[in-house]
């Protein structure tokens, strides 16, 4: 009986944490408005970030999409972990578009039971350069084309990233440097996002 009293207990505490964090206000997230899904897919370099969990470490971040038959984006997110010479960590989570008016906001769901929203707050007309953002602004990604960009470049990506209501203390850079022998995006002819589901 002890036992059923405490995982009572322990239940009631987490979804009172589940409860405070649903009434937390957040501002409303801008996205960008238009977004051709086809012109989106394909490689991603990640630039900064405000990091997730295992990403902390992260060299030469590339994030891919890939649409399916069923317009599901097949979504693969490869980096080196802990250095240029760190082992591969592979993440390949599905996207679902929410929103079909803009395309701008779609759920990754992780594992097939976590589901987390997923925001393209900002992409140039050109396509070459993206922010993914977050309506709690905790995590967030700066991602560009080329695998390796200007410091300049990079603080203006920056800046509309703290634009958007982002605390610019918790971004970082992520160190890219290529080519990268044994990287499965180094002399790919298609979307990582492809490649690694093989």
């Amino acid at each position: 009986m002890a036992h059923l009293k405490l995982l009572a207990r322990a239940s009631s505490a987490l979804l009172g944490l589940l409860c405070l964090g649903a009434c937390v206000s957040h501002p409303p997230l801008p996205t960008a408005e238009g977004v051709d899904l086809q012109r989106f897919m394909g490689d991603w370099y990640v630039q900064g970030h405000v990091p997730a969990g295992s990403e902390r470490d992260a060299h030469n971040g590339v994030e891919s999409y890939a649409l399916d038959e069923k317009g599901r984006v097949l979504t693969s997110y490869v980096f080196r972990d802990g250095g240029f010479d760190g082992p591969l960590d592979v993440t390949e989570p599905v996207g679902e578009v929410k929103d079909r008016e803009t395309n701008a906001t779609w759920s990754m769901r992780f594992f097939w039971v976590l589901s987390f929203e997923y925001l393209i707050g900002y992409l140039d007309r050109d396509y070459q350069e993206t922010i993914i953002a977050r309506t709690r602004r905790d995590y967030a990604w700066i991602m560009t084309r080329d695998p390796v960009i200007s410091d300049e470049r990079y603080a203006a990506l920056a800046a509309r990233l703290g634009a958007m209501g982002y605390d610019l203390t918790r971004l970082r850079r992520v160190p890219q440097r290529w080519p990268d022998p044994g990287h499965p995006v180094t002399g790919a002819e298609e979307p990582l996002a492809l490649i690694t589901r093989r």
